[in-house]
């Protein structure tokens, strides 16, 4: 087929956001091919919330839901999916989305630039800041890990991608991004969204039902599309939905059901119609990703964001990972000027002997505030797992009204890193106190 007859579907889940329509109009006038486009859209809106203006263009399919009748994001992508028509290819956005000069066209010549049958492009788009004079930040991201969830789910994160990776064909990927995923149009009868997931493991589950399915994951490695993560004033679903009596259920017993298909999944336990696929198995998935989930473990190679597959290792690689608690120690004195102020976030990296990062946090405002006390001593208290020892930590924070601070950095010093023993709870070595990401 000529590439310029391929067919393009355009999943947008949107819940009560002005966006949406700049954002459809920008994706349609920075399309190559227009004509080549079809949207989907699962519209979740207020009564007195107009209603779009593209409602009599044969290239939308438009379904309008209450907001009250909302069940959350995943839940409007698998409803979106049922109106794919066999169109050639499948592209899921979020509805706050910028994109770049024809690219329509910079992802179908990347998505046969992977040399896949069935290839999988996603990552977490470059931040923007919408508005009259809008803000694009160039860079190409990856998809990386981070750490898993007192229950078992992989917590993800953007991360650069390497210098020497940026002019070459698309990167591998261990997991794919909910708000930018390009693929073949028949991955929406394949591996159809479970409509009960709800917000934490959604990107997790359908990388490995993806991969399980026989599709091959890849981040692009130009920037093709922009994202707004601030959203500060936008409507969220898990704010409106807190148990009154006008909705269908609050949010958390949603994230509950959601918590525990996941959950399921990563077991390799059966979940109905929207479970592994028959292609590649789950251990196959934990091999090339170099995960563990049974035993909540990641190996060096995955937490440097490496390109995958990984290396082989031991069958018993996660003998070398170890439960670390360590204490960034520092006084009042070495925040920069206005830290805790209005703090959007402190961003917390921990590194080893060779400076490989082995641990990183974004503690929020609500985190950083017990620092407001009176001492001079101030301590940020992490605990992580890795088969190398830390060093040295870095603190960098992030002002509301001026930016990135100054870093604040150092090493850590005798008592302030200590092992958890995993057979009995006790920790091995200097003592410090065992709480995840508290402030003392």
């Amino acid at each position: 087929m000529n590439r310029l007859d391929e067919s393009i579907f355009i999943s947008i889940a949107a819940y009560r956001d002005p966006q949406l329509v700049p954002t459809v109009l920008n994706c349609i006038e920075k399309a190559g091919n227009p004509e080549r486009l079809r949207f989907g859209i699962c519209w979740q809106r207020d009564k007195e919330e107009a209603v779009l203006p593209f409602r009599e263009d044969p290239r939308f399919r438009i379904l309008e839901v209450s907001w009250q009748e909302s069940k959350g994001a995943c839940w409007a992508r698998a409803e979106i999916m049922k109106l794919w028509q066999g169109e050639d290819w499948f592209l899921q956005l979020d509805s706050h989305c910028r994109f770049a000069n024809g690219w329509d066209e910079m992802l179908l010549r990347a998505a046969a630039d992977t040399g896949s049958e069935k290839p999988v492009l996603s990552t977490y788009p470059a931040p923007f800041t919408p508005g009259e004079n809008e803000i694009l930040t160039d860079g190409p991201l990856q998809v990386a890990f981070r750490a898993f969830t007192a229950d078992g789910i992989p917590q993800l994160r953007p991360q650069p991608l390497p210098e020497h990776h940026k002019t070459r064909h698309p990167l591998r990927a261990r997991f794919l991004s909910a708000g930018f995923l390009f693929t073949c149009g028949r991955f929406a009868q394949d591996v159809p969204y479970d409509p009960e997931l709800y917000f934490m493991g959604e990107e997790p589950a359908m990388s490995v039902r993806a991969f399980t399915h026989g599709y091959d994951l890849f981040h692009p490695t130009e920037t093709i599309l922009w994202h707004d993560y601030g959203r500060q004033n936008a409507r969220k679903h898990w704010g409106d939905h807190t148990g009154n009596d006008a909705i269908v259920l609050p949010w958390h017993k949603l994230d509950e059901t959601s918590r525990r298909k996941v959950q399921g999944l990563l077991s390799g336990e059966p979940v109905g119609n929207f479970g592994l696929g028959p292609m590649r198995t789950l251990e196959e998935y934990e091999s090339y990703a170099g995960l563990s989930f049974r035993e909540r473990k990641a190996q060096q190679y995955t937490l440097r964001g490496e390109e995958p597959p990984n290396p082989k290792t031991p069958v018993n690689w996660t003998d070398a990972v170890r439960p670390w608690i360590v204490k960034i120690v520092f006084s009042r004195a070495q925040l920069p000027q206005g830290a805790l102020d209005d703090p959007m976030l402190w961003f917390v990296g921990i590194q080893d002997s060779q400076g490989f990062e082995v641990y990183q946090q974004n503690l929020m405002p609500e985190e950083i505030q017990p620092l407001n006390g009176d001492g001079d001593e101030l301590a940020v208290v992490c605990e992580f797992s890795s088969e190398t020892a830390p060093l040295s930590w870095l603190l960098w924070p992030l002002s509301r009204s001026q930016g990135w601070l100054q870093k604040i950095q150092g090493q850590f010093q005798d008592g302030d890193i200590a092992i958890l023993n995993e057979d009995d709870g006790e920790k091995e070595g200097s003592p410090v106190p065992h709480s995840s990401r508290s402030l003392a």
